[in-house]
């Protein structure tokens, strides 16, 4: 049972313990002010389905983001205007993809630019000195660099797993591709995707230091302002991923209706654990938005998490067994409001995630 379908279950009991029902001003105020920024790398290249998007799955994500209903913007807007601390349209989308394959250039980028959609691509500069398996040529990305629905963010010069390295070597890779950048395209990238989405160990202070505006993972969850009230939540934002498996139309539908939960304190603030294992996972709530008695938070490895509420706006989210070697996902989902959903689609929902990583 995936997370919000046992979330669903979970709603059930909410609305027989009573709503606390949020005004409609504020619903509307929530569901205008965040953003959904989603991920992709392949293309067409059905040989890798774990990170390919079949090309019908494509096509039909396009018409979705070209119905009227979402406003798509460059993921530097989105960014630049929630740290001007100035709203976001309701229903906006970025879109990133990355590591740079052939497939971006040819499959991507042809109907992106006819639907007129701006992207992000995030690349490790290593990759295109000598293309191989599949990788664009820096000439390939100059010609893509001259048109101005395409913005470029650094993404490390080897794709290293950046959390499992020194502080030493991080500097060393986000120098080297900063210089790479530079000679090649005349070009310094302002936003960061680190490798894997995985960070933690300081790992964050240096991408801070590094001058960038805002940093990307690969969990999911909407952004808002409250992020940006944090310099290390602002430093690690979500990004919805897709592949073959999790492209469908209906979880796409989902994905970018999701609206940022207001939440601050997050804890623990370092995504990399250490000690306790499990780690203390919570948060509060920064305004009311409805009942969160409804909130369902689902670990990629153990299921939904005992849900222990804490005064009137924090949560506290509780699992049983340590966190595995490698990255555990966490999402909290909490039903929006209905008359957050002015197109009478599906229902809407409140989303938080965060990606933990053990050494």
């Amino acid at each position: 049972m995936n997370h919000v379908t046992g979330h669903r279950l979970a709603a059930v009991l909410g609305v027989v313990l009573g709503l606390l029902a949020l005004p409609p001003a504020r619903a509307a105020a929530d569901g205008a002010n965040s953003a959904v920024v989603i991920m992709y790398h392949r293309f067409g290249e059905d040989k890798y389905p774990s990170t390919n998007i079949r090309l019908e799955q494509i096509d039909a994500h396009i018409r979705e983001l070209t119905n009227g209903k979402y406003t798509v913007w460059p993921v530097r807007k989105i960014v630049e205007t929630l740290r001007a601390g100035e709203r976001l349209p309701d229903r906006t989308v970025g879109i990133s993809i990355d590591d740079g394959f052939v497939s971006v250039a040819t499959e991507a980028w042809p109907r992106f630019r006819k639907a007129g959609l701006p992207f992000t691509l995030f690349t490790a500069t290593d990759y295109h000195d000598q293309p191989i398996r599949g990788y664009l040529a820096w000439d390939q990305i100059r010609e893509m660099a001259k048109d101005p629905l395409v913005d470029f963010g650094h993404h490390s010069a080897s794709h290293a797993h950046m959390a499992d390295g020194s502080a030493d070597a991080a500097r060393a890779e986000i120098d080297k591709a900063f210089k790479a950048w530079e000679e090649k395209t005349g070009r310094r990238p302002v936003l960061f995707a680190y490798p894997f989405g995985e960070a933690g160990g300081g790992i964050i202070d240096i991408v801070r230091e590094a001058g960038f505006a805002a940093a990307f993972g690969q969990h999911s969850g909407a952004i808002g302002p409250d992020l940006f009230k944090s310099d290390t939540e602002r430093f690690y934002l979500p990004r919805f991923a897709f592949n073959e498996n999790w492209g469908g139309e209906k979880r796409f539908r989902q994905t970018v209706n999701a609206v940022a939960l207001p939440i601050a304190d997050i804890t623990p603030d370092d995504p990399l654990v250490a000690a306790p294992n499990p780690p203390a996972v919570g948060f509060t709530l920064a305004r009311p938005v409805g009942n969160i008695g409804n909130i369902v938070c689902h670990s990629s490895h153990q299921g939904t998490g005992k849900i222990e509420r804490l005064g009137e706006s924090r949560i506290e989210v509780r699992y049983d067994k340590p966190f595995p070697k490698g990255r555990t996902r966490v999402n909290c989902t909490l039903p929006a409001p209905k008359d957050m959903d002015k197109n009478g689609g599906d229902g809407r929902w409140y989303w938080f995630g965060r990606q933990f990583y053990v050494r």
